[in-house]
């Protein structure tokens, strides 16, 4: 009986020592040892020799690199669960498959989404770096430090999925008031468990938030969802927290908006062009207008080794004859 061969798997990223040890026992795999980010003719020379590519958020797929890859290249395993960095419709005109790794995400990213939406009116960040700057603290007063209350508060949810729910269970627990914008209405169950209001406009919800919390996926679509002008009809003392896709707000037009107190701050683990932060933004962050966390929304083990399970159930899969689980169509994203 012929031993089947391994497939050829190239991996973009290191990945938790976990996963690349049971990777490297069931596929002929490569790894970057250097951890650096792989330039765009070394995925293509990837592409070219194996039969499946494992990049992560930061590699970018496009069409023309799609166009070059190998006939043998049938799986791209995007270790991530967006897959806003490849073109899906591209890869699979070329019979390639496309998959994430979705729902191993949900509950840490919800996690670090509540994290901000305490730390920014509560000036969390700003407390704590008084205490290591050197400034001698003169021990508690009645007046200084002084934040926003959010129990009672109105919190806006633009993107009610998965990450959008679990948030709105956990802000309920925290007594904040749950209003959602999304494509489509959920259950009435989950509306009177959450004692959630679903507003179709976005332009109303966002006039009347105090919070508001983006946690929809990237998709040009979504794309400035969040333009000037909506951003624009928030009240002067609302904040806004963002652990989706820097893209998905106007950042320029929030820069602005906050320098000049027509909104009153922001939480972002996530920006426009990334890794490159705006100059504008980081001196926001010094004046501790605005908290900034470099895109960990979901950095945990646990996490990153679900992710990895997932990539190999869906390299598995296919290597098997069978279609993978966790397989994307255009449109879907």
């Amino acid at each position: 009986m012929t031993e089947r061969k391994m497939p050829v798997v190239a991996i973009t990223r290191r990945l938790p020592e976990p996963i690349e040890q049971r990777m490297g026992e069931l596929f002929d795999v490569s790894f970057n040892a250097t951890d650096a980010p792989m330039s765009q003719p070394e995925l293509v020379a990837a592409m070219r020799r194996v039969d499946v590519l494992v990049p992560t958020v930061t590699d970018r797929i496009d069409r023309s690199m799609i166009a070059q890859a190998g006939e043998r290249l049938k799986l791209i395993a995007n270790y991530g669960n967006g897959v806003d960095n490849i073109d899906v419709e591209a890869a699979h005109a070329r019979g390639i498959f496309v998959t994430n790794t979705p729902n191993v995400l949900n509950e840490d990213t919800a996690d670090m989404t509540m994290a901000l939406i305490l730390a920014v009116p509560r000036r969390l960040v700003e407390g704590g770096s008084r205490l290591i700057s050197g400034e001698r603290w003169a021990g508690w007063s009645p007046t200084w430090m002084l934040g926003r209350r959010i129990t009672g508060k109105k919190l806006g949810i633009v993107g009610m999925g998965r990450i959008g729910t679990a948030v709105a269970r956990r802000a309920r627990a925290f007594g904040l008031e749950i209003h959602y914008h999304n494509r489509h209405r959920v259950s009435p169950k989950t509306e009177t468990e959450l004692g959630a209001t679903y507003w179709e406009s976005l332009d109303q919800m966002l006039a009347r938030m105090d919070i508001v919390s983006v946690n929809c996926p990237s998709t040009p679509a979504t794309f400035h969802l969040l333009s000037a002008r909506r951003l624009a009809l928030m009240p002067a003392h609302a904040f806004i927290v963002n652990i989706a896709r820097g893209e998905i707000i106007d950042q320029q037009a929030l820069v602005k908006l906050i320098e000049e107190g027509r909104i009153a701050g922001a939480g972002l683990d996530v920006f426009e062009g990334e890794p490159a932060i705006d100059k504008r933004l980081m001196k926001l962050a010094e004046e501790h207008r605005v908290v900034l966390l470099p895109h960990m929304g979901s950095a945990t083990i646990e996490a990153r080794i679900d992710m990895g399970e997932k990539v190999i159930i869906n390299i598995r899969t296919l290597m098997d004859g069978h279609r993978p689980p966790d397989r994307i169509l255009p449109g879907q994203g």
